[in-house]
């Protein structure tokens, strides 16, 4: 059998002492995790370890002794290995380093018999050794044993594994709810759990010294620390705010059905509700339960506050040098340039468009129906005019509750600036779908089968004379009828997805801005052993006489993992069909929507 020694790096100089530490259960593997130095009393180190087991919570020990010679310490290996009945334990672990060495020496007392039974097996080999008579099967079964006891040492960065985050593996092979944990998610919770024994350092008064990764010194920060403080007071403040914000939404005025269904239609009072979400979570006084939940609002705090500041850059550039007033002054002729195109747009329409006859009356009826709501929507916008500005100008302020706030306000002000090529569209889409049901209606009596409502399906029927003769003017009526139909739908379809499209992008932006896990990735740049997904292992030492010597380094995580683990859920944009989908539904002439639902809700 193997015995696997996790070592720290920060203890292979360490004064000579004790090992405190915790055997992984299920394992022959052994986690080192301080080293405590002579001179000590025994007693003070029981006590310490019960009280560290206590606050910590993992089962910690003294694993055996560890010995670095230095002048004037000659007997200490002795004394060391006396301590054994002292502090009793399934296995010793006797560990000794040489000056001028890397490699460790290791001597496992206890492992399988008591000391006098090991002291007397060690006297009867010696004269077995001195008589030299040894058969054949003696010598392996030696040889087995010396296997047996074969140590590996893994050493491996303490504070780099304590800050560190295993991840389960992806593909669903291990459940954590049924699978045991495995030896090295062992260790890493127990260097993650085993806090308050790294406390302790050199600058204590306690009557014990000890060597960790934090011996030299707590590792602090005076702005951490600030930040910590003032945290609180400003999330009851942020607290307080969102109780009178959840009172004003919560009046009857805003419960009304017209009013809740035009705020789940605007992009900017859906974005207010996801905020408003994201500062409770921010804000909440309760700590966060696992690494999930602490990576979630560690992502929603530093998302929030990089849009704060591209919404204050933003509105920076808005009142610098007059440009709302320039955009006022662009935005009207923009308009009148758009009714202007559409209005040639239309008179090509009514007449032989790429050379195609028309339905002479139905194309000037739709003809001049669309001109009259062009018509009107011109004079609406020469009527808004001289407000542009002041709603341009107020409306840049929502800038500073984010850019995300500004470009769903922007994508409001593009819905409504269009309502008018969102009107043609539906009107064009309504005929053009009533004409492609009735011919598929009609075509389906020439075949003498009908729609069953009941049942869902296409049945057998008979028809008289009366009603096939009635069904076949109305089929070459529509059939006719058709080709005119369907150009005007193209050509507003083909509208209305350009715009559709430009919003589409305005809402993938907002949605990259509040979903993408900023502060995971930046710890994935910055401090990649964070968010480890494995580790791997180098031979760091292999001298004669001495344990294999392995350095364990962690393997970060892939950034397209990260994001996908760590990104946060969203509200998505309709249409959420598939490709297939969108197209038999434009065929169809059924109306596509891209509003977003706030029931909607996609990881």
């Amino acid at each position: 059998m193997v015995l696997k020694i996790f070592f720290p790096q920060c203890c292979n100089l360490a004064d000579s002492g004790l090992l405190v530490g915790r055997w992984i259960t299920g394992y022959e593997s052994a986690v080192v995790l301080a080293v405590i130095h002579y001179p000590f009393i025994p007693g003070q180190v029981k006590q310490y370890i019960h009280q560290m087991q206590a606050q910590s919570g993992v089962e910690l020990s003294v694993l055996g002794s560890w010995s670095l010679p230095k002048d004037g310490q000659e007997g200490m290996d002795s004394f060391l290995k006396d301590l054994s009945t002292i502090f009793p334990q399934g296995n010793w672990l006797q560990i000794s380093r040489q000056i001028g060495q890397t490699g460790f020496t290791c001597e496992v007392l206890n492992r399988h018999h008591g000391p006098d039974e090991r002291a007397h097996q060690r006297k009867a080999n010696q004269k077995k050794e001195e008589e030299d008579v040894k058969s054949d099967d003696e010598a392996e079964h030696e040889e087995k044993e010396e296997e047996d006891e074969k140590v590996i040492f893994v050493h491996y960065e303490q504070r780099k594994v304590m800050l560190s985050q295993l991840h389960l593996i992806q593909n669903g092979a291990l459940d954590p709810t049924t699978d045991p944990p495995s030896e090295l998610r062992q260790m890493f919770q127990s260097v993650a759990c085993s806090q308050p024994l790294f406390f302790l350092d050199k600058y204590d008064d306690g009557p014990l010294k000890t060597t960790h990764w934090q011996s030299q010194g707590r590792e602090a920060s005076i702005i951490v620390e600030l930040l910590k403080q003032s945290s609180v007071p400003l999330c009851l403040f942020i607290t307080w705010l969102l109780s009178i914000w959840t009172w004003i939404c919560n009046i009857r005025i805003f419960s009304l059905y017209p009013v809740r269904f035009l705020s789940s239609k605007f992009s900017t009072c859906v974005q207010l509700s996801y905020r408003t979400e994201h500062l409770r979570t921010i804000s909440s006084s309760n700590p966060a339960v696992g690494h999930l939940h602490f990576m979630r609002k560690a992502n929603i705090l530093v998302s929030f506050l990089v849009d704060v500041a591209l919404g204050i850059l933003l509105m920076s550039w808005l009142y610098r040098d007059n440009h709302i007033t320039m955009l006022a002054n662009t935005l009207v002729p923009a308009a009148d340039h758009v009714a202007k195109e559409l209005e040639d747009l239309l008179q090509w329409l009514m007449g032989a468009p790429a050379g195609l006859k028309m339905n002479r009356a139905l194309d000037q009826v739709l003809g001049r129906f669309f001109l009259y709501h062009i018509h009107l929507w011109i004079s609406y916008i020469h009527l808004m005019s001289p407000f542009i500005e002041g709603i341009l100008w107020y409306g840049g302020l929502s800038a500073c509750f984010g850019l995300t706030f500004a470009l769903s306000l922007l994508s409001d002000m593009v819905a409504l600036l269009t309502f008018h090529i969102y009107c043609f569209y539906v009107y064009g889409a309504r005929l053009y779908c009533l004409k492609i049901y009735g011919l598929s209606s009609l075509w389906r009596l020439f075949r003498g089968k009908k729609w069953n409502v009941l049942r869902q399906r296409v049945d057998s029927c008979s028809y008289d004379l009366d009603q096939l003769f009635i069904g076949t003017l109305l089929f070459t009526i529509l059939l006719f009828l058709l080709p005119t139909t369907a150009l005007y739908y193209l050509v507003f379809t083909l509208l209305r997805l350009v715009v559709v499209l430009f919003q589409g992008v305005i809402h993938l932006s907002v949605d990259f801005i509040n979903s993408f896990p900023l502060f995971a990735v930046g710890l994935r740049i910055f401090r990649p052993y964070r968010l480890a997904e494995g580790v791997k292992f180098r031979v760091l030492c292999q001298e004669p006489g001495t344990a294999l010597h392995l350095m364990m380094e962690i393997n970060p995580l892939k950034f397209i993992t990260v994001v996908q683990t760590y990104r946060t859920p969203t509200y998505s944009c309709y249409p959420k069909d598939s490709w297939l989908e969108l197209i038999k539904k434009l065929f169809v002439g059924e109306l596509i929507y891209p509003w977003r639902h706030k029931s909607t809700k996609t990881d």
